[in-house]
């Protein structure tokens, strides 16, 4: 394995040494012997770092030269460069250097509408602040900073909300911060991700990606304004993931694991399983769902996060049950997690808002597989584990817990095969409620 720029930490080779199962020494020597990437500095394009001036065209220029050079790091300096969509190029890497700020522009119309992956399917939507497309190879990292400037775009959904309470969230168009789409060998490390005006990082039908030191943030309220569907990572369609290091505190799913939605779901070809995830020695704040499987999500399986630690108000696990989807999510460990913030531990329950089933009966969906252990900490409830009229819940294990909640309560619909070991609530062994029958 060869890594051709330079900026990537120690850190960063021992993430790929793990993924890739190569010595990380043998990894270390070819990065010392690969010779240092040229590096294209967007200033000298005419970039100006004013954060008023729009940039676009000339980060889009420097991208295009080092493209046309046969690759190299595109570096945003010190300051704060205004920008559209910027889309990268094979061979070329981006930095953003100590400083250095890529900010959203407020414009919608400076991020085109073009046929994309959204919430599971593909439509005419806006592209990203930042895209990578059909590429092996993909390099983003620095210590700077992408600035979504989303306030404008919340500001917008929630007066359309306001007009019309059953609007669907691509109603007003909002931009993502990153979409990484249909590429292989991602990395991406070290940088922050702040006031999306929608999802931060969004990776669909990726494969061998790692995320590793990135830190996502909304804040929890602008005045009584708050980020919608303001995601930190979405995996969509995607395999062989790993986050790692990372600190995630949004105002929807941490994590969400995604794909297609739907009574054929399970028929489309755009959206494979999202499948082989580790999540490790990261920190949550606020969010819908340290892991959340859904909204739009068909198979998930094999996913282990472990080593990590909710600060905020993030559930721990979030299932959604979709009633016109077909659904399985499988072979899910969560292990040693500290809670010390306000959530829930569970959120497994239907999901029905803006379903359609199209005329057809409602499918079936199974959850199979699920521990959760070594689990220590306080947080306000157990939540719910429960799901709908033709969906099977089985196979559930809770082992060695330890929390302090100031509700003990969990809404239990029918699980088959629900294990409880050493489990303790307030300083007494936890007794299971009775369950009740499931919601339509």
């Amino acid at each position: 394995m060869t890594f051709r720029s330079s900026f990537f930490s120690c850190a960063a080779l021992s993430a790929l040494a793990l993924v890739a199962q190569v010595p990380l020494v043998a990894a270390a020597d070819a990065a010392a012997a690969a010779p240092a990437a040229k590096r294209f500095v967007v200033s000298a394009f005419g970039a100006v770092a004013d954060g008023v001036t729009l940039n676009t065209a000339a980060i889009q220029k420097a991208i295009d030269a080092a493209g046309a050079a046969g690759g190299g790091v595109v570096e945003i300096p010190a300051g704060k460069f205004r920008s559209g969509s910027i889309f990268l190029k094979a061979g070329v890497e981006l930095f953003l250097g100590e400083g250095a700020v890529l900010l959203g522009s407020k414009q919608i119309e400076d991020y085109p509408k073009r046929e994309t992956r959204i919430e599971g399917h593909f439509e005419p939507w806006r592209m990203a602040l930042v895209n990578a497309q059909q590429m092996d190879h993909v390099r983003i990292g620095g210590p700077g900073r992408l600035d979504g400037n989303g306030v404008i775009y919340w500001e917008a959904f929630w007066q359309r909300r306001k007009a019309n309470p059953k609007c669907t969230n691509l109603e007003v168009e909002r931009p993502r911060l990153m979409f990484i789409d249909r590429c292989n060998d991602v990395r991406i490390e070290g940088i922050s991700l702040q006031d999306s005006g929608f999802w931060n990082l969004h990776l669909y039908r990726c494969r061998d990606v790692v995320v590793e030191g990135v830190r996502i943030t909304i804040p929890s309220a602008v005045g009584s304004l708050r980020g919608p569907s303001t995601d930190g990572i979405d995996v969509d369609s995607s395999q062989n993931v790993t986050i790692r290091r990372c600190y995630i505190g949004c105002n929807d799913d941490n994590i969400a694991l995604k794909g297609s939605k739907g009574p054929f779901a399970d028929r489309d070809t755009d959206s494979p399983p999202v499948e082989n995830i580790l999540i490790e020695d990261c920190e949550f704040g606020d969010g819908n769902g340290m892991i959340t499987c859904g909204s739009e999500a068909t198979i998930v399986r094999n996913v282990t996060a472990r080593n990590c630690v909710i600060s905020g108000r993030a559930t721990l696990l979030t299932l959604k049950l979709r009633p016109d989807t077909p659904q399985r999510y499988e072979n899910i460990l969560i292990d040693t997690v500290q809670v010390h913030g306000g959530g829930r531990i569970l959120n497994v329950a239907p999901w029905s808002q803006f379903f359609d089933l199209k005329g057809q009966p409602q499918p079936s969906s199974v959850i199979a597989g699920v521990t959760i252990r070594n689990l220590t900490g306080e947080c306000r409830t157990l939540g719910a584990l429960g799901g709908h009229q033709t969906s099977t819940i089985r196979d559930i294990t809770l082992e060695n817990i330890r929390l302090t909640l100031a509700d003990e309560s969990l809404a239990l619909g029918l699980v088959e095969n629900l294990r409880l070991k050493n489990v303790k609530v307030n300083g007494k062994d936890y007794v299971l409620p009775p369950p009740v029958g499931p919601k339509s």
